[in-house]
């Protein structure tokens, strides 16, 4: 009996750590989307469609790319995310943003990056409150992550994908959140001179 309930306990406290874990990046990922959304000059981009007609799909891109860089560069600090915020923002936008909005994004999401790996989500709460409040548009973000969160957590209970009739993975595409969108890299053109090319990139 005491050797069952040792083994029980053992099991439920390998289950928390990765159910914590999951936690924490659904809302980490959360937040940045929102810090993002909440940039004055983005929103003012988007509006715009200073990115093209396509200036909303771009800020969901920018949103995940942000994140996945993000999660790669793990000693990433505010002056490096700032530069890559401002770098996307002339380059996808052709927004030169030149006051401090940019490096208060930056302090946001890497301040929630911090809490969220302590498991202190009130900001996160704070800003959803504020997007919910506002009559966010679109999807609604929050189911969007709460869903991604579920969906990671029966991958790891399954430990596996079904297949269909012809071999293939059955893949539920509802389940799927719709920020990832896979974008050509850009390679700059050098003219005679050596210059380098500004570009306007199309979609």
């Amino acid at each position: 009996m005491d050797v069952d309930s040792s083994s029980s306990g053992a099991q439920n406290a390998q289950v928390q750590p990765k159910s914590q874990a999951a936690k924490s990046q659904a809302q980490f990922e959360l937040g940045t989307t929102l810090s993002l959304f909440f940039w004055p000059s983005l929103s003012l981009a988007v509006t715009n469609n200073w990115g093209g007609a396509d200036s909303a799909d771009k800020r969901e891109w920018f949103a995940q790319q942000t994140i996945d860089l993000l999660n790669e560069t793990t000693d990433a600090d505010v002056e490096w995310l700032e530069e890559l915020l401002l770098v996307v923002m002339l380059d996808e936008f052709e927004v030169n943003v030149d006051d401090d909005s940019g490096l208060e994004v930056a302090e946001q999401i890497m301040r929630i990056r911090r809490n969220c790996a302590k498991g202190d989500y009130a900001e996160v709460v704070e800003l959803k409150q504020k997007w919910d409040s506002r009559g966010g548009r679109g999807e609604d973000i929050g189911n969007l992550f709460e869903k991604k969160e579920r969906t990671e957590e029966d991958d790891e209970t399954s430990g596996s994908e079904e297949e269909d009739d012809n071999g293939g993975v059955d893949v539920d595409m509802d389940e799927a959140p719709p920020l990832a969108r896979v974008r050509e890299p850009v390679v700059p053109e050098v003219d005679e001179d050596g210059f380098t090319k500004v570009t306007k990139k199309k979609r």
